[in-house]
């Protein structure tokens, strides 16, 4: 065997001889290597390197993807099944994260999101403040089959549109980059809406972030309209509003726009989301399900 070839040789034996070594390290000390990295990665891994089963399955690594206060988190839900109920720690992790727990007699929903988990809610409607509210002649409240809260709020006729909700930092995850997103839909017969501007905001502790507008309607533009708004001098303006954001369609068939994004520092916060239109023209038809709270780059 030439030189070359013995060192070649060699660098294969020590990689097999490194690959031998970490797949007979303790588990304990394989968990906590598994635990720096995120669950997606950890079934992949699962699925190319079996003699990492052990580890992969115990509950000792999928407890630290659980927030420490899971079991205070299943106390306040009346429909959750008991603990018990779970052959392990992984099980529950990913109950957590397909199936939403409604908490606090079913005013927020609760889960966690796959990759990091980290503390997802939607605040329903009933847990906001809105103003006229409950005022009849401006609001009615009704159930839907489309979502799993008891009550959506409807709006009737308004002028004056403010919706606020609010949540404490000792209920996210710390250190995260949160968005919040209003979770609506509009009727057949909606009005007001119409590429009318919506301004929303989120406070920290009375800090509040930059204002955002936002439509929740935007009425598609015909080309004789868009020419006569560039006839008249309005190209700037028009481009402008196309950076407007509009609402997307999620999965579950309602609509949503973002409201704005903080990032948890101090469980003692008090996070405040505000949407409003004060506009003096009346609107109807907006059927609102809740505020969603969920990490910023969980898509």
């Amino acid at each position: 065997m030439d030189g070359k070839s013995k060192k070649v040789a060699e660098g294969s034996s020590s990689q097999s001889d490194t690959g031998s070594d970490f797949s007979t390290l303790p588990e304990a000390c394989i968990v906590y290597i598994l635990a720096l990295t995120c669950p997606p990665d950890i079934c992949r891994m699962r699925a190319v390197a079996r003699w990492l089963m052990p580890a992969v399955e115990s509950d000792a690594l999928w407890i630290r993807f659980l927030p420490d206060d899971y079991q205070q988190i299943f106390a306040r839900s009346a429909e959750s099944p008991s603990l018990r109920d779970f052959a392990s720690k992984k099980d529950l992790f990913f109950r957590l994260c397909k199936s939403p727990l409604l908490i606090d007699d079913g005013k927020k929903m609760f889960w966690l999101e796959k990759r990091r988990g980290k503390k997802c809610y939607m605040l329903a409607a009933r847990e906001l403040t809105i103003i006229w509210g409950d005022t009849p002649q401006y609001w009615e409240w009704f159930s839907v089959p489309e979502s799993r809260f008891s009550e959506i709020a409807y709006l009737k006729d308004v002028c004056w549109l403010q919706i606020n909700g609010m949540i404490n930092g000792h209920l996210i995850s710390l250190e995260t980059n949160y968005a919040a997103y209003l979770v609506f839909k509009l009727s057949e017969h909606s009005y007001g809406f119409d590429n009318v501007e919506v301004k929303s905001s989120i406070k920290i502790e009375g800090d509040q972030t930059a204002i955002r507008k936002s439509y929740l309607k935007r009425r598609a533009m015909n080309r004789r309209a868009m020419n006569r708004r560039v006839s008249l001098g309005r190209r700037a303006n028009h481009s402008s509003q196309e950076h407007i954001p509009h609402p997307t369609t999620r999965i579950d068939g309602w609509l949503e726009i973002e409201l704005g994004e903080f990032f948890t520092t101090k469980e003692e916060d008090h996070i405040e989301v505000e949407i409003k239109q004060l506009g003096s023209h009346w609107k109807r038809g907006l059927m609102v399900e809740g505020i969603e709270i969920r990490p910023k780059d969980n898509v």
